[in-house]
Formats: C-alpha cells, structure tokens, sequence
C-alpha cells in the first residue's frame, strides 16, 4: 500500500524548487509521485502540514575509519595528520584492531543519520581487509554505503616501472567487493600507476584526491613537470577528484572539459590551513561539484555545517555570495550524480530519501528564502526524522 503524504512542503525536482503545499506518494521504497497540490488517490495518508521535506543528504567523501582518531595531531599540518605513509592516520590505524575500527565505523554512520545524511562515499584503505571491514560494520544499517578502496601501493611520480604484480592483484579483487577504487594521490603514483587504475576500476567509481594543498601542487610540477590535476585527467580519466583546494584556472577547466565532477570539503581543509576551494569559479566553468565532510579525524560528519561554511566563506574568499540553492545542490542532487545513485532529489522513481524538517522550529521559522534558511540555519534539532528507501530510521545505538 503506497505513503500519502499531503499538504507539505517540498523541495522539488533536480532544480530543488520550493512548493508551498504539495504532496508524495512512496511506495516500495521509490517515489510514486510528487507534485504541488493534495494527491486524492488511495492509501496510508498522513497529514504533512508543519513539515518541509527535502531531500536527504549524501556526504560523497568520507574516511569514516579514521573516527578512532579524533583530534589527534590537531595543531599539525595535512602530511604530518593524514600522509599515507607516514601520517599519525597511518600510526593509528595499524595499531587499532578491526573490532574496534567496526565500532567506530558504526558509531559515526548512526552520526551521520541523525544528522540527515542518507549515503556516503568512503575512501577506505587497507585492501580487501579495509572494505569488508567497512561494509561488516555497516550492513545492519540503512545508509547508503559506497565503499572505495585501494591497495597498499605508493611510490613517486618519476620512478620507473609498472605498479609490482602483486599489487595489481589485490587491486583486482579490491575492485570484486567494492564500488570502485579511491585513490590516495598522484604525488604517490607514476603515470602508468594512474592508468592502470582506470583500467582495474573498469565501469566502477574511480576517484582520487588532488590539488589539496600548495605543497602537492609544487611537488608535482617539480617531479612530474605537469599539476596533479594535469596528470590525472590524462592518465586516469577519473569518476571525480577530491578537494582542488590549490588548483589552478587551467586546472579547473580541465576537469570540466573531461566531465570529472569534483568533491570539495572546505572544513577539512580550513582545519588544516590548505585553503578555501574556488566553488564558484568550479561552477562557472560548468563543473559538477559536491560536497563531503572529510577525516572524521579532522572533521564532524555533519553536512548542514559544511553548507554552512563553504557558503560563507566563498563569500570571504571570492567576493561573491554562492546562489543558495546551487550550494544545496551540492548535498544532494550533484552528490548523487558524481556518484551514481538513484537519491538526491525528491522526483518520480527516485528512492525515498528524505529529510523531514520542522518548519516552526525557533531556529528557521519564518523562512522568507527557504534555500538560505536551510544551508545555514539547519541543524539536527531541527530535523524531525530521517527516511531512506521509504523507511524512517532509527539512529540509536
């Protein structure tokens, strides 16, 4: 029997246009229907008046592993926290055991929920170990899990040679039991590493961070003669890079000529001095751009203060104040396009992911721009239930 849901208010479509009054119908976990107006057909009604519904959040980068090391190293700079080979990441993590990381990891997916984040897109190191691990800790919940992995290889831009046999193979079977690949940098791989991973990935997600700090940058035109950005559209041709905190105009532009959707995570990099992104520079070079929260190490997994931040600190930082709306894109309808999932809009076919707000919540009420209302005045208290393939979750322990 389908959901009625009458007389709310909704963000609507791919263009998140807001409805005064209108109405869903759910039914086996999809939207059946959505439109302004009272839906008169048969079913479960339910009085939607009070409530503005808009579509769930999708955090599209996380480490969420990396939640058993909050704070650590706080004063430091990005290699010195999070460097693959020699971060107080690295140290941490090898010295936590599964059990423990599983707990971590579910704590900080029950997190997530609560805060209206419906899916998320996690790099995940350590091989098969790291994805089974991430995915054990997570199957008895209902957010959306895409699990990106990678193998235990690292080396520089100018060595010589193929990545070694052995870990082409723990890549291969990476690839089996994930969503695709997540990889560290190109700073750590040789232009045939990163061509080979477009061809390990095959028709699965394949991502890579780039361009976050001035040192990266400098390092690889001082080794590789091209950016990191340069590198990796050519060679790799990926699904979408992380964070361009320091990229270039040039390097902007490439990746929307190559249609590489970027992820930014401003907070991350304000808490690790690397810089503010260019979003709107992104934008107006016609990128598809979303949003993540980062190292759980570094950052809260929560997605209404990163809207918060990146809207105002664009503003700071470029001169010009980012159209509300577009930012909110960012959290859902973008996300869910650069990482391919049938979420981040309330539109027919689309799986009921959803977010119900109190809109008389002292901390919103009166929304005179809904959009503005939500990226910088929302927070979980004002978030009323959460809903993921037309269920409403429970974000308890």
């Amino acid at each position: 029997m389908p959901v009625i849901i009458n007389d709310a208010s909704l963000l609507l479509g791919r263009e998140l246009e807001y409805v005064e009054r209108g109405h869903l119908v759910i039914e086996q976990g999809r939207i059946k229907s959505a439109a302004r107006g009272t839906y008169s057909g048969s079913g479960q009604a339910f009085d939607g008046r009070g409530f503005l519904i808009i579509p769930g959040f999708i955090n599209a980068h996380t480490h969420i592993a990396d939640s058993i090391g909050k704070d650590i190293a706080a004063t430091q700079k990005l290699d010195e926290r999070v460097h693959p080979v020699f971060g107080a990441k690295k140290m941490i993590l090898e010295k936590s055991t599964p059990e423990l990381l599983k707990i971590f990891v579910r704590n900080t997916a029950l997190s997530m929920m609560r805060k209206g984040i419906v899916a998320f897109a996690d790099f995940r190191e350590g091989g098969t170990d790291g994805i089974r691990l991430l995915k054990e800790a997570t199957a008895s919940l209902p957010i959306k899990c895409i699990a990106l992995g990678r193998t235990g290889y690292y080396t520089s831009p100018e060595a010589p040679g193929d990545i070694p046999e052995e870990y082409i193979k723990e890549a291969r079977e990476v690839v089996k039991i994930s969503d695709g690949l997540g990889i560290s940098g190109a700073n750590e791989n040789t232009d045939s590493a990163l061509l080979s991973y477009r061809q390990l990935a095959g028709r699965k997600l394949l991502a890579i961070h780039a361009a976050e700090s001035k040192e990266a940058v400098l390092f690889s035109k001082m080794h590789a003669g091209r950016t990191e950005v340069e590198r990796i559209t050519h060679h790799m041709k990926p699904d979408f890079m992380v964070h361009l905190t320091n990229a270039s105009d040039d390097d902007i532009n490439q990746a929307a000529r190559n249609h590489v959707g970027i992820v930014v995570c401003p907070r991350a990099n304000g808490v690790l001095g690397a810089g503010v992104p260019r979003v709107s520079r992104m934008l107006r070079s016609g990128c598809t751009v979303a949003l993540g929260t980062d190292n759980v190490m570094l950052n809260s997994p929560d997605m209404t203060r990163e809207l918060d931040y990146i809207w105002k600190v664009s503003r700071a930082t470029e001169g010009e104040m980012l159209d509300a709306r577009e930012v909110l894109k960012m959290a859902t309808v973008n996300a869910a396009d650069i990482l391919r999932i049938n979420s981040g809009c309330i539109d027919e076919g689309r799986s009921a992911d959803l977010i119900f707000i109190d809109k008389r919540h002292a901390d919103l009420y009166p929304m005179h721009d809904p959009h503005a209302t939500l990226i910088h005045r929302l927070s979980q208290s004002s978030i009323t239930s959460v809903m993921i393939d037309g269920r409403f979750v429970e974000a308890t322990n």
